[in-house]
């Protein structure tokens, strides 16, 4: 009984330290931010009232917001399958055996080790009206001159194609690592009986891939809604919110308007958000699952 008990404590011992540095650096701060969405913002000579449920009503009037959440909603449809299903074939590719394989996991790799912004300003000369290197491409084939980031139509979508390619590679560096851990046998084995590769696919490494998928998955929502630095580089939310997201409206209603209390009630329903899409995740995914 000493001895278990002398283990447990130790076990909690080596915990402590990570468990101290989560609590102070992210249970703390969002829970001082629900609470601090439930007062008025303090100035100079107004001190913070408690006030209710009157930030989450302006949530509830403020056509912004709605904006925000449906470009958000829409910014995750397009990246989060497409940028899964490219990582997942990017890993098939690089896990045979073709010539070159190392460098064409490095090619891969590199947009995920670039900083966003360094990102964002590539993506920015790729975009630029009339000189940007797709312009140029466009005009080779005498395609008409468009502006991709000033347009309402095109400019969502053209901040989704920066966040895919900059996602895609850190994705397959998962999934080449879960098909590097299935046995070979299981290959040889589908080979005897005469299974397609689709079929081996399909039937052996997606099941067995579902744990990597789910936490993909996860990671993937995750970085929908809290896209906000190529943001602010490419269209700083514009052209008339039609690229504001919700963590970029979070961010300028915090600092650009320094309204910190509605900005704190903005940061709570995006933290709603994401636990119920982790929530609705685990539930439809947990079932389907195969641990080996």
């Amino acid at each position: 009984m000493t001895s278990r008990v002398g283990a447990t404590v130790h076990g909690w011992l080596l915990l402590l330290p990570a468990m101290a540095l989560l609590a102070l650096f992210t249970h703390w701060p969002a829970l001082a931010t629900v609470i601090d969405s439930f007062y008025s913002t303090p100035r100079p000579n107004r001190p913070a009232r408690f006030v209710g449920l009157d930030n989450f009503a302006q949530i509830a009037a403020d056509p912004i917001f709605w904006r925000s959440l449906s470009n958000n909603l829409l910014f995750a449809l397009g990246t989060i399958p497409v940028s899964i299903a490219l990582a997942l074939l990017m890993a098939l590719w690089v896990n045979d055996r073709i010539a070159g394989r190392t460098l064409v996991r490095m090619a891969y790799f590199t947009p995920t080790v670039l900083p966003m912004i360094a990102v964002a300003n590539i993506w920015l000369f790729f975009y630029t009206p009339q000189y940007g290197l797709l312009e140029q491409v466009a005009g080779a084939f005498g395609l008409p001159s468009h502006n991709w980031l000033g347009s309402q139509d095109t400019a969502l979508a053209a901040v989704t194609v920066v966040a895919i390619w900059k996602e895609a590679g850190f994705f397959m560096i998962f999934y080449l690592a879960a098909l590097q851990g299935i046995s070979p046998s299981l290959a040889e084995a589908a080979a005897l009986e005469g299974a397609s590769r689709w079929t081996f696919f399909r039937r052996v490494q997606f099941p067995l891939l579902m744990p990597t998928t789910l936490f993909v998955l996860i990671n993937a929502v995750i970085n929908a809604f809290r896209t906000v630095d190529h943001i602010i580089v490419m269209t700083r939310g514009g052209p008339d919110n039609a690229t504001t997201l919700l963590l970029y409206y979070v961010y300028q209603v915090g600092f650009s308007f320094w309204d910190t209390s509605y900005a704190a009630a903005l940061t709570t329903v995006l933290l709603a958000v994401l636990a119920l899409a982790a929530l609705v995740q685990y539930r439809g995914l947990e079932r389907r699952i195969h641990y080996r």
